[in-house]
């Protein structure tokens, strides 16, 4: 495996740029919640970001938190089904659909851009949409008329790998494909309504904004060395990395264009944040 990556270095005014989004809790955006209105922030920004865009993508790649492989594998069905992968929510919440086309071709792409870049994959014919998928896109593109194509992490964590599959995947974004990593910038569960955790969690929502607005090539340093990071493992614990692995995807995908934060807010008194890149 090739864990080189390689910065894009042309630029062109029509590319998409790349997201990093958080996802809410399950279902959350479409039942009721104590306090009403806790997710609404969140959703008011997923709901702009066709906005944020130069043109309406011809495709979207959703690297998704919620599906991690022994390889990158790539969703490559024509039609994906739905994959109701929460628990314990109301029962209308399994009735939700998003039906988007998959796009085939697309994902051959990426399953020959990784190989290129030494990164084994595979392709998963049988995947439906999960929710990292379809709840923020029922918000983002509520008309499910794009085509969708998700991408897995990697079971190993590590983060250059998950740079550099984002960096074999850059040249999609010239070709229309609007590249969106689903994850959440704090994912501890058993913190989520502890006070203690409140500090700890801005600490490392300044870091990682810090981060993500340094140039190219420290930024990708930086987000390589995740222990470094002020209380990255309480807000991530080791072997649950995989809300913020998205983010590295993305950080990849974004070669030499600059990070932003477009999204950021307390919520249920937990710091979070959602990046643009490009």
């Amino acid at each position: 495996m090739s864990d080189t990556i390689t910065p894009a270095s042309s630029h062109n005014a029509r590319r998409m740029p790349s997201f990093f989004v958080p996802h809410g809790a399950g279902p959350c955006f479409f039942m009721d919640w104590d306090p009403p209105g806790v997710w609404d922030s969140m959703g008011n920004f997923l709901r702009a970001i066709p906005s944020m865009l130069p043109q309406r993508p011809r495709a979207i790649v959703v690297v998704t938190a919620h599906w991690q492989a022994p390889a990158f594998t790539v969703g490559s069905s024509r039609q994906p089904a739905m994959l109701y992968d929460y628990h314990g929510f109301p029962p209308h919440t399994y009735t939700l659909r998003y039906d988007a086309p998959g796009d085939p071709a697309l994902a051959q792409r990426i399953a020959g851009l990784l190989h290129d870049a030494g990164l084994p994959s595979t392709k998963d014919v049988e995947r439906g949409f999960d929710h990292g998928t379809f709840i923020p896109l029922m918000l983002m593109f509520p008309a499910a008329d794009i085509p969708v194509v998700q991408l897995s992490l990697r079971h190993n964590p590590e983060p250059r790998a998950h740079l550099a599959a984002g960096a074999a995947l850059a040249p999609l974004r010239d070709e229309g494909v609007l590249i969106v990593g689903s994850g959440m910038s704090f994912h501890n569960m058993r913190a989520q309504s502890d006070a203690r955790f409140v500090p700890v969690a801005e600490a490392f929502d300044a870091w990682l904004n810090t981060t993500v607005q340094a140039p190219p090539a420290a930024r990708n340093t930086a987000l390589s060395d995740l222990e470094s990071a002020p209380g990255a493992r309480l807000c991530h614990p080791p072997n649950a990395e995989e809300h913020l692995l998205p983010l590295m995807v993305v950080a990849g995908a974004a070669a030499d264009d600059a990070g932003q934060r477009v999204y950021a807010e307390r919520c249920m008194g937990i710091s979070l944040s959602g990046y643009r890149f490009g």
